[in-house]
């Protein structure tokens, strides 16, 4: 079997339906989450048959950002690799969060919060400037189609209020 390798600003197609696909880009790796990849969704959905260039896919909106493993995705032919640009957008102010509760817990007051590669910070209860933090669990394959899919991930998280 041919060994499977990402790098940074490679892009990925990802079936959605059988007749539309969706994009994202590997960006960066979290060292505060296991070294993972994070990766950008882009919000446009094309038809199964478009190509549209590397260009227009990395200037589209971006729906929403993860930690996943990419090559584990690739392996088990959730996604297929279409290319790679040096245009990784910004990615700064990108904020995660987690929560030290198991997942039956409904409302968590235990978030902690943190920025690529930054250490986390125990914020207790989720105020409203970090509610809009994406999940920072490294996501399954199957998951992130998902969320690619319907908007969300199909686990259960604590949630903030």
């Amino acid at each position: 079997m041919a060994r499977t390798n990402t790098k940074i600003g490679d892009i990925f197609s990802v079936n959605i339906d059988g007749s539309n696909k969706k994009y994202f880009q590997y960006i960066v790796n979290d060292l505060t989450q296991l070294n993972s990849d994070v990766i950008r969704t882009f919000k446009k959905v094309y038809s199964i048959n478009a190509n549209p260039s590397l260009s227009e896919i990395v200037n589209g909106e971006v729906e929403f950002y993860a930690h996943c493993i990419t090559k584990l995705g690739l392996k088990m032919g959730y996604w297929e690799k279409i290319g790679n640009t040096a245009n990784l957008g910004e990615f700064d102010d990108i904020l995660f969060r987690t929560s030290e509760d198991d997942p039956q817990t409904k409302i968590s007051l235990n978030w902690w919060v943190w920025k690529i590669n930054e250490e986390q910070r125990r914020v207790g209860k989720l105020e409203r400037r970090y509610q809009k933090a994406e999940v920072g669990s490294v996501i399954p394959p199957d998951s992130l189609v998902h969320r690619m899919q319907t908007g969300k991930y199909d686990f259960v998280y604590p949630d903030y209020e």
